[in-house]
């Protein structure tokens, strides 16, 4: 069975697309590194981020449930426009901090929202069978404006000689994102917009998460994953530029227009990779026989990708730590739409925004107490061993995390 690619789709694939033209993804590390920031100080400015959305992730998630899900997309677009604005303007340490705190807010507004709406949207249409699929696809357009805005901010790098610029060219698609949101449906709101909900309902809704820990594993999984996914794939960065300098190649350009040229080409391939790994999660899911095992061989295939990266690394292999790094990217993008179809299984539907905050909360517990620990490791023994460290500690952790069959 398939499902009508409508209007209504492509407003949800729109969202994806504009919201991964952020143009500094590429080179956010670069820009930091360029201002001469230690990995050390990356680290806790990731911390700061991390620990900004772990204190507001919950509440967020529940004002969306109660409140609105259209305003916190809104709100979440206007916070990274003002923090896009602070990167740009304010390239201090103290400043940077604050634009990573807004960053945080702004994804503590939209962790779950979209997806909780995409998901009102197929139970009112009468297809949340295909949750999977239909998830997959919108997810499959986030990663192709991924690949677009790899190639478009490393034009802006190399044309306009400055990482800084990046900032300020993406305020134009969050702002077009804006509107797009903006002017979303109302029965997308779910409960809020038709029975008005009140507190008391919806906080025991998501206090129902925490019953047993047969509901709180798949959730620690897949954070922890994440968690494992969005530190590693810093450290991609400078591997990059290692291998750019290193490269005989492009003698012409400068040393920072090689690295964007070769950071642009790259990411555009990882992103054409994970766009097609989103789109066919659903058949993942199929040919494997079951959801679990989906999850557990994605689990394990992602620490050993980390863990290898960081041994190719040590031994100065730049390009096959690239190649092996490239598999995590991969697999997080084929796991997260059977993760998220995974925990709404799990979840009551009408707390599902802030149950799906409780797996982002987890996950940024995790990046800020690791991500200064890895970024030491970094500094004193190699990007290497940092990524080594990470992949063996979800290695240690899969036996307790595996998914079993209920």
């Amino acid at each position: 069975m398939s499902f009508k690619k409508d209007f209504q789709f492509f407003r949800f694939a729109s969202y994806g697309f504009l919201k991964n033209l952020n143009f500094y993804e590429p080179f956010f590390i670069l820009y930091f590194r360029s201002l001469g920031l230690s990995f050390l100080q990356i680290g806790f400015l990731f911390s700061i981020s991390e620990i900004a959305t772990y204190l507001l992730e919950i509440p967020t998630g529940i004002i969306a449930d109660l409140y609105g899900r259209r305003r916190s997309m809104v709100f979440s677009m206007s916070s990274y426009i003002v923090a896009f604005l602070v990167f740009y303007f304010f390239p201090s340490f103290w400043m940077l901090a604050l634009g990573m705190a807004l960053i945080a807010l702004g994804d503590t507004f939209r962790t779950g929202t979209h997806k909780a709406m995409i998901y009102e949207y197929l139970k009112i249409k009468g297809i949340y069978d295909l949750k999977v699929e239909y998830y997959g696809a919108t997810r499959s357009f986030s990663q192709l404006g991924s690949a677009v805005n790899a190639i478009l901010s490393a034009i802006v790098v190399i044309f306009t000689k400055s990482y800084r610029n990046v900032f300020l060219f993406a305020l134009i698609p969050y702002t077009l994102n804006l509107i797009n949101l903006a002017t979303y449906p109302k029965e997308l709101e779910g409960e809020v917009a038709s029975k008005k909900k009140t507190r008391k309902a919806a906080l025991l809704a998501f206090l129902g998460i925490f019953k047993s820990w047969t509901t709180l594993k798949p959730i620690i999984n897949s954070a922890l994953f994440d968690g494992s996914y969005s530190l590693a794939k810093a450290y991609l960065q400078p591997i990059l530029k290692a291998m750019a300098l290193s490269m005989p190649v492009f003698f012409h350009l400068s040393g920072d227009d090689r690295t964007a040229v070769v950071v642009g080409v790259v990411y555009f391939l990882i992103y054409m990779m994970t766009s097609t790994a989103s789109r066919n999660s659903g058949k993942f899911v199929k040919r494997v026989k079951s959801i679990e095992m989906a999850v557990n061989l994605t689990f394990l295939a992602g620490a050993l990708s980390i863990l290898l990266s960081g041994f190719f690394r040590s031994l100065n292999l730049s390009i096959l730590s690239v190649v092996v790094l490239i598999v995590i990217y991969i697999l997080q993008n084929l796991r997260k739409p059977l993760m998220v179809a995974y925990i709404s299984e799990k979840a009551p539907s009408s707390a599902l925004t802030s149950t799906l905050s409780v797996e982002s909360q987890i996950k940024t517990f995790f990046t800020a107490s690791m991500a200064p620990v890895l970024g030491k490791i970094a500094d004193v023994a190699g990007v290497g061993w940092a990524l080594s460290t990470l992949g063996a500690i979800m290695l240690s952790l899969y036996f307790v995390l595996k998914a079993k069959n209920s």
